[in-house]
Order: structure tokens, then sequence, then C-alpha cells
């Protein structure tokens, strides 16, 4: 199997809610969102040594006494075609497996959904759901891929894996009216994150760096408060 592994985290308690969850970078990615913080796996993966994969089943065959799961995330795992296979060799060490993604990819996420391989999706939702606005958050210019984003919404929301939806909310690209129109056009919804944004000094569009100011806890909560009765579930990530 040829896939790249740029990133490994043994042990994290974030990246998964209540699971204990070893988590691996693919490198790479479609979208260009001015606020990313991992724009060097992005633009210049090559920089990173590649983790041989053995080293990482081995540690997580070691120890999945403790381990719950791994989480998949990068990048864009789902650009990369060996997805599958690398999912399937975690899956034989008895792991559950969490997918981080775009969802601009929908044949790949529906068919490992119908795999069923997945334990768990988080796809991010950049912005509302028309294409001027996605475009700015997400850094991307072809419409296809815009659509394609709504298909795996709309592929999540039949709900044949447990996922939840989530926006990195960011002052100068979302306001309250940017997440009551996400809320509406994701009704229904099992469970939706506002994460808040964190600063830092690498972000992929320098003016989104480490001087920018996130929202503060009390908007985050009325933010929250506007999405309850929108959503199963609501919950603020990273305040």
């Amino acid at each position: 199997m040829k896939v790249s592994i740029k990133g490994f985290d043994q042990m994290s308690l974030l990246d998964w809610d209540g699971m204990v969850a070893a988590t691996v970078y693919l490198p790479s990615c479609n979208f260009r969102c001015p606020y990313c913080h991992n724009g060097d796996l992005v633009l210049a993966p090559d920089q990173f040594e590649t983790i041989p994969l053995d080293e990482v089943l081995s540690y997580v065959t070691e120890h999945n006494d403790f381990l719950d799961g791994v989480v998949i995330t990068g990048g864009e795992p789902c650009l990369h075609k060996e997805l599958p296979k690398l999912i399937d060799t975690f899956r034989e060490a008895d792991m559950r497996i969490k997918l981080d993604t775009n969802g601009s990819f929908p044949d790949m996420l529906d068919s490992l959904i119908g795999d069923d391989v997945l334990d768990y999706v988080a796809m991010d939702i950049k912005a509302p759901l028309d294409f001027d606005s996605y475009s700015r958050s997400a850094g991307i210019s072809d419409r296809r891929t815009f659509d394609r984003v709504r298909a795996s919404i709309e592929i999540l929301l039949e709900g044949a894996v447990e996922y939840e939806f989530r926006t990195t909310v960011v002052p100068t690209l979302h306001k309250a009216t940017d997440l009551e129109r996400i809320g509406e056009q994701i009704r229904g919804a099992r469970r939706y994150v506002i994460q808040s944004y964190m600063p830092r000094r690498e972000t992929l569009d320098p003016d989104f760096g480490k001087n920018a100011s996130p929202y503060n806890s009390e908007r985050l909560s009325e933010f929250k408060s506007m999405m309850d009765p929108l959503v199963e579930e609501c919950i603020i990530r990273g305040e």
C-alpha cells in the first residue's frame, strides 16, 4: 500500500470526543482555507518525513488495550485512493475509525459508509451553502467542488453513520446570520459543533495569524443558543 503518513499523535483525548485515539495526518488538500493552521501540510507536504505505516500499526496494535480508535485527518484524507486500504489495516487491528473530511469527495465517503468501515465522520462546513460564501471561506473556485460538498452533507444527513458537522467560526468570515443560515440548511442534523477559531502565527493567509481575535465565550454561547432549536445537539469546542 502506498500511503504517506506525515504526522502521528500516539494518543489524543481531544480529536474524538469521549475516546482515547491515535491520530494520523495525511498530506495535501484541495481547499485553501485562509485560516488553516496546517498550511505546510497542505502546500508543501514533502518537507515532512513520511512515517512508515508499519511503525504506526505496531504502536496501535501494541496499545490497543487503551486506545479506542484511530482518527484519520489531514489535509484531506479522501484525496487518497489508498484510504480504504488504510482504514482496513487499522480495523484489522481492532481499531474504530473516525474520519475528518471537508466533504468534497462524496463518492469516497458514500463508499466507505456503504462498506460499514467508519464509526464516526466529522465534516467541516466552512460557510453557508451558497457558492460565494463557500468560495471565500474555503478558498475554492470550482462550483463542482461546492456541489460535491452539498452532496456529502446529504449523505451524512441520511444517518447511516454517526457524524457531526462543524464550523470553525472566524470573526472576519462568520457572523451570527451565517451560522443561522447553516443551521437552517442542515436542520435536524444529529450534531453541530461550533469550533472557536484559535489564532496561530502559521495560518495559510497571514492576515488570519496570531494577531487575529477570536469570538469570546459569551458570543459563542449566543451562537449555540441560536443553533439549539435547529439541530439535535449543538456544542462549543475549543473556547
